[in-house]
């Protein structure tokens, strides 16, 4: 079936769902009563930001709690958010002086003991945190007055700005305490501009806006009154309750999907390029199986030859698509694209080293995935063509991190939005850097990113940052493919402004 002939049927069913879309929605959808719905396909394991590894999850932290600083989207400048001054006292030793009069949502008073709370826990064993690479760089919070503290750090880290205001909320410590982990992600409380009123799981999570919010917050004030996340794991079904105003916004458009809505004069596209990447990870260290073929380099090799990035980028993704070649996005600090072989779309190198590494009639595999089905399909389609044949696990990502951290996955597609943040540390690091998700193990290569990461010299941090892309090239530990272009579509009634950091950023959405 080629692909036109694809997007027919799925537009036909589409449209029938369509119509009989609208019932589970229309009663609080839209203007009429101030409630922006928007849908996703994904839900967090937890609702916690320190406990799930989804953006959905970044979209709500942003909703729910404020960070120590703020990364003004627009200059990339840092602000004062829940802090209101920060110096470096030593390299190791970061104090702040806090925001007074602020308040989280339930009347407990903002202060240092929320902040000493939430970094020391976040970095605690029992917090069981699932984004330890987030915070790995902290070494203990302590108390220096009622609104200062003092941030020790295990070692020099130039990017903990960039960290402070990206994935590192503060929580309430009297209300955690209180009600532990679990009762927190039932019913989480922040300062942030809008309020949780419930968390269902399999549904999704309601909100309204903060009157209380404080007024000096560099983001500015909520102005839609209600938000409401549903989940709708069906992109055709989220399209059809978007055509008949059920809900008022989705994302992660596909693209003929885009070109259909732009015609719908209630609706408005708005597509562009964004930080998040898509790669496939190998087992270089055979430890899925002792016999892996991708403990060959030469193998390894041949995957990234197999893989037509610009075809992906160009068909299936669009909307500003490019390839990638390295563990990082290019706007990040230390991103050298040039240290990276850029390995060239070429099916007969692919057969060649396969041929030199014992592979010549190829070889069975299996190759795990948990978004972007029809990705993971055209990755197996190429691979097929030069004798890979890989058999498609497509599964829900915490699973999938599951047996990925175990050891137990030759080939994984994956993608990585870093957080949002503009730092090779927040990609390279985390995949290659001796965490959880670091399968590769490559001492040499840990040892150029904890360089690079600590050091405050960024001419040192750039040079090793470097070192490491050409080992991870050389070695073709991972094949990068693509960087992702999101198309948003939403209701022309809506006003809404998408950001490269793929963070759509809600409490500036407003109505028209």
């Amino acid at each position: 079936m080629n692909a036109l002939k694809k997007s027919a049927l799925a537009w036909t069913r589409c449209a029938l769902l369509a119509a009989g879309a609208g019932a589970s929605f229309s009663a609080m959808a839209t203007k009429a009563n101030d409630t922006l719905i928007y849908a996703s396909d994904s839900e967090v394991e937890n609702i916690s930001q320190y406990h799930n590894n989804l953006r959905e999850g970044v979209i709500l932290a942003h909703l729910i709690w404020d960070t120590l600083v703020y990364r003004d989207p627009k200059t990339n400048e840092y602000k004062p958010q829940l802090a209101t001054a920060w110096k470096w006292e030593s390299p190791t030793a970061l104090v702040l002086d806090l925001r007074q009069g602020v308040t989280f949502q339930n009347g407990d008073k903002f202060g240092a003991d929320d902040v000493v709370f939430t970094f020391n826990y976040a970095v605690s064993p029992e917090s069981k945190a699932v984004t330890r690479q987030n915070t790995d760089w902290i070494k203990s919070a302590e108390k220096l007055g009622d609104y200062k503290v003092r941030l020790n750090l295990k070692a020099p880290f130039p990017a903990a700005l960039e960290y402070l205001a990206g994935p590192l909320p503060i929580y309430p410590a009297a209300y955690f305490k209180k009600v532990g982990l679990e009762g927190f992600s039932k019913a989480p409380i922040g300062t942030g501009p809008y309020k949780v009123t419930s968390v269902t799981p399999g549904q999704g999570v309601t909100l309204v806006k903060n009157a209380g919010y404080f007024k000096d917050s560099p983001q500015g004030q909520p102005s839609i009154g209600n938000i409401k996340f549903v989940v709708i794991p069906d992109p055709e079904t989220r399209a059809a309750q978007l055509m008949t105003g059920a809900i008022d916004w989705i994302w992660r458009v596909p693209p003929d999907q885009a070109d259909s809505l732009k015609t719908n004069p209630k609706l408005a596209v708005q597509s562009g390029e964004t930080m998040r990447v898509g790669f496939v990870t190998l087992d270089a260290t055979g430890s899925s199986s002792a016999n892996s073929p991708f403990k060959d380099v030469r193998v390894r090799q041949a995957v990234n030859h197999a893989i037509n990035r610009k075809g992906i980028a160009e068909n299936l993704m669009r909307g500003g698509s490019q390839p990638v070649y390295t563990a990082c996005f290019r706007t990040q600090f230390g991103c050298d694209s040039n240290a990276a072989i850029k390995f060239d779309y070429n099916p007969a190198k692919a057969k060649e080293l396969l041929a030199a590494a014992g592979y010549a009639n190829g070889f069975d595999t299996d190759i795990y995935a948990y978004r972007e089905r029809e990705v993971a399909e055209a990755i197996i389609g190429d691979l097929h063509k030069v004798g890979i044949r890989a058999r498609l696990h497509y599964m829900k990502f915490a699973a999938l991190q599951n047996e990925y951290r175990a050891g137990k996955t030759p080939m994984s597609f994956y993608s990585w939005g870093s957080f949002s943040m503009n730092d090779t540390s927040a990609f390279a690091g985390v995949y290659f850097k001796g965490s959880a998700d670091d399968i590769t193990k490559d001492p040499q290569l840990q040892q150029y990113l904890q360089t690079a990461d600590s050091s405050i010299d960024p001419a040192v941090r750039k040079a090793n940052y470097t070192k490491a892309q050409e080992l991870i090239s050389k070695q073709a530990y991972v094949a990068p493919l693509f960087s992702y272009s999101t198309f948003y579509a939403y209701s022309a009634q809506l006003k809404f402004q998408g950001y490269p950091d793929e963070l759509p950023r809600f409490y500036e959405a407003a109505w028209k």
